[in-house]
């Protein structure tokens, strides 16, 4: 359902459905008449202003959970505040400079990312996620090493002096020579490629003619290098901080939607999917609830933000995970620092 222009309520109702959300958003909880009346400026009776709870109820913007509970905010009303309404509030200069501090600690830039997934659960009292950068290793060495009859050892050394092993099956027949010449193959003609860069290549020689390698040895450069590019591609891409965060004594009547929500925040390549529709963004995005199908269940929201490398390429996504009450205001425009702090760190 969509909400309602802004500009249909009257500045009465758009001061109540302001003072609700902002309610709500702070305390978790809905938000009566009788408070409502206590708020300074709205000079009304309890009786009038039930009439336009009673009124927003009816646009989809709020909601009564209970009968005498008071109201609460929709996932309609969230979008149309957010949108229309939200008042954001820029980080202080001291909090901008706890940012800053924090990720520039010395280390490799894997260490700033943990450190940039912590800092947002901290800022946030929620789920901090930092989606890292795509990578492909450059090639330094790659060998192949025969373990039995149907499957091989590949050891990948990156130009960046990391190691890494897995293993590969493969058919009958292949000599024992054709491992070293495979090897030898890709150290001398394809180092200082990527993985992609090194398939590309030696499909192109081998369709030329021009490799010098035998039937079995080309089999065994190109089983090598898919394993590697398959396996890039699906390795987890997300770093996740502060889960632990979204149980507090505020959820203990709400702990299904918790339980749901952690049970997401299990299927990182998911959440890495979702983050990833953010790429293109120019500014913060902001999901609240069943707007995206993955907490559509659980009614949680995710505010995330594009980070860019030193050229303006984007490379990642970071971001806060957690319930729709999060305080979007003084959330936006921390997580687009944190953002524009972490792309000055990445090469």
């Amino acid at each position: 359902m969509p909400s309602p222009p802004i500009s249909e309520l009257t500045t009465r109702a758009r001061d109540i459905f302001r003072l609700v959300v902002e309610g709500y958003l702070s305390s978790g909880q809905p938000v009566g008449s009788k408070t409502l009346a206590g708020a300074g400026g709205l000079n009304l009776s309890p009786a009038s202003i039930r009439s336009v709870l009673h009124e927003l109820e009816g646009l989809g913007l709020l909601a009564a959970p209970h009968t005498s509970a008071g109201r609460l905010p929709t996932e309609v009303g969230l979008r149309l505040f957010v949108d229309a309404m939200m008042q954001v509030a820029e980080p202080t200069a001291e909090e901008r400079l706890t940012i800053e501090s924090r990720l520039a600690q010395p280390g490799p830039i894997e260490a700033a990312l943990t450190a940039t997934s912590t800092l947002l659960s901290e800022l946030s009292a929620a789920a901090g996620v930092v989606m890292v950068p795509r990578r492909e290793p450059r090639l330094a060495q790659l060998q192949l090493v025969p373990l039995s009859a149907t499957r091989a050892l590949t050891v990948l050394v990156g130009s960046d002096g990391g190691i890494e092993n897995r293993v590969i099956d493969l058919p009958g027949g292949i000599v024992p020579g054709a491992f070293e010449a495979a090897s030898n193959y890709i150290t001398a003609h394809l180092g200082g490629k990527t993985l992609a860069e090194a398939g590309r290549a030696i499909r192109a020689e081998i369709a030329a003619g021009r490799s010098a390698l035998d039937a079995a040895s080309r089999d065994l450069v190109e089983r090598g290098l898919a394993l590697w590019s398959e396996d890039t591609l699906q390795r987890p891409v997300l770093i996740v901080r502060g889960a632990s965060n979204l149980i507090d004594e505020s959820v203990q009547t709400d702990l299904e939607r918790v339980r749901m929500l952690l049970d997401d925040l299990e299927s990182k390549q998911s959440v890495a999917s979702l983050l990833d529709s953010a790429r293109e963004a120019e500014a913060t995005r902001i999901f609240i609830g069943a707007e995206n199908r993955l907490f559509a269940l659980s009614g949680s929201s995710v505010i995330a933000s594009p980070y860019r490398d030193r050229e303006g390429r984007v490379v990642g996504v970071l971001g806060v995970i957690g319930p729709t009450r999060l305080n979007y205001a003084r959330l936006v425009p921390m997580i687009d620092f944190t953002a524009q702090s972490l792309g000055k760190l990445i090469g």
